[in-house]
């Protein structure tokens, strides 16, 4: 499982021109399922993410994280994580997982965030979406497990 996570000031996702989720301020998780990922890999990415301490405290250090500072989560499916461009010009997916397999981990990984109390927007797993943020700080992590 990996996992693009950026601290935005604000973001949102659209399908067609139409916005189906948005946030304040919190962070942007694009999420890649792969191949033989499991319950155990989604648990720890929500821990993970959840607990990450990448806000700003009163001495503008970065010590606090989502539920602190009142921050929202929007949860964007990219199994484009997991291309490869090591040979070739032409990405290979052949290490992301296919929908039957990332579909209920996706679904699992919002449920965990979400038990953790925190607001959570998503888009809609396997559409062409469109995804607009703007990047606080920029702060910008990738987390793998």
């Amino acid at each position: 499982m990996r996992a693009v996570v950026q601290r935005v000031s604000r973001a949102s996702v659209s399908i067609d021109g139409r916005e189906v989720g948005a946030i304040g301020k919190g962070l942007l998780v694009l999420l890649g399922v792969a191949r033989g990922d499991d319950r155990n890999k989604v648990a720890w990415m929500a821990d993970k993410i959840a607990g990450l301490r990448i806000f700003s405290d009163e001495e503008g250090k970065m010590n606090r994280d989502l539920a602190s500072v009142g921050g929202e989560v929007l949860v964007v499916s990219q199994f484009t994580l997991y291309g490869d461009v090591s040979r070739g010009r032409r990405p290979s997916f052949v290490e992301a997982a296919p929908p039957e397999e990332a579909i209920p981990l996706y679904e699992e990984f919002i449920a965990a965030l979400r038990q953790r109390g925190l607001r959570v927007a998503t888009g809609e797993f396997g559409a062409m979406m469109q995804v607009e943020l703007v990047n606080d700080g920029p702060v910008t992590l990738v987390i793998e497990r």
